[in-house]
């Protein structure tokens, strides 16, 4: 048995004798692969691990010297009234939800004014301090689109694919642009793909698609978060933790978390229940 095949096994009674509710698990280690289904192999919205992707588009372009990470979004937005301070603020700094700016998550945030990246950009900031809310990376997108043009069209030859991502869809907000921190949906295997490519730091079958550089910055450039298990550090679209992994973490339980050579992913329907898998998991990949 691989050893790919006897950590599946392993999580896959984690699950059933927790009650997670898990739709689909794939694992790989080095080079093996295993996977188990509790559901249909449907693609699934991937939540806030499309915050990764936004990460990587945003890391192509500066790779492509299209522009900065850490240049000053005042020079990108000339023509936006912006808060105090905002001027100085960097795509980097919104990736990495450490703006200072105050626009908490709503089920409505999308619609609750007529241009979500033009509201949270006139709003004053604080300084350097976490926030975490999708309004940061959609508007990081909204910023790249004005350099890169449509994102989902800028990543269907670098990213999409490269990765044999077939007929992806990023949903859109009232105005036309992608969602950004959401609004993805894939398959459960589909999901792993992109925790592969994180792994070996951006290289897919021996090119290079995606600088090295943003993904170390993925779960190296921490920013203080909270005090919660899995939630204290905060890096370009991705989490701390559990323990010595990091991970991709999406709503209802949708995860990619890296642990040297392995990438655990799963789809699933269990919000509540996803911090306790991530925990067991970590410490069946440890053990």
């Amino acid at each position: 048995m691989t050893r790919a095949a006897s950590l599946r096994d392993r999580l896959v009674a984690e699950v059933e004798s927790s009650g997670f509710g898990a739709l689909g698990l794939h694992v790989r280690v080095g080079d093996d692969t295993a996977d188990h289904r509790w559901a249909a192999d449907e693609s699934t919205e991937i939540h806030s691990v499309a915050k990764g992707v936004s990460v990587l588009a945003a890391g192509s372009a500066d790779a492509e010297g299209l522009l900065s990470l850490d240049e000053p979004i005042s020079g990108i937005v000339e023509d936006v009234a912006l808060g105090r301070g905002v001027g100085a603020l960097t795509l980097r700094r919104l990736l990495s939800m450490s703006t200072g700016i105050d626009l908490p998550w709503s089920p409505t945030l999308m619609t609750d004014w007529p241009d979500l990246a033009a509201e949270f950009l006139s709003r004053d900031s604080r300084g350097r301090a976490f926030q975490y809310s999708n309004a940061s990376t959609y508007t990081a997108m909204r910023l790249l689109e004005r350099v890169v043009g449509d994102v989902e069209d800028y990543l269907g030859p670098r990213l999409f694919a490269p990765l044999g991502l077939e007929d992806v869809e990023w949903r859109r907000c009232p105005l036309g642009h992608i969602l950004a921190g959401e609004g993805l949906a894939l398959r459960t295997e589909e999901m792993s793909r992109i925790g592969r490519l994180l792994r070996d730091r951006g290289v897919w079958d021996g090119e290079q698609i995606v600088p090295g550089s943003v993904v170390d910055a993925m779960h190296s450039d921490w920013v203080p978060a909270g005090t919660s298990e899995g939630y204290q550090r905060y890096g370009l679209g991705a989490w701390d933790g559990p323990g010595s992994a990091w991970r991709l973490h999406g709503a209802y339980g949708q995860l990619v978390i890296l642990h040297a050579d392995t990438v655990v992913t799963v789809s699933a329907d269990d919000h509540f229940g996803a911090d306790a898998f991530a925990a067991a998991a970590v410490r069946l990949i440890a053990s």
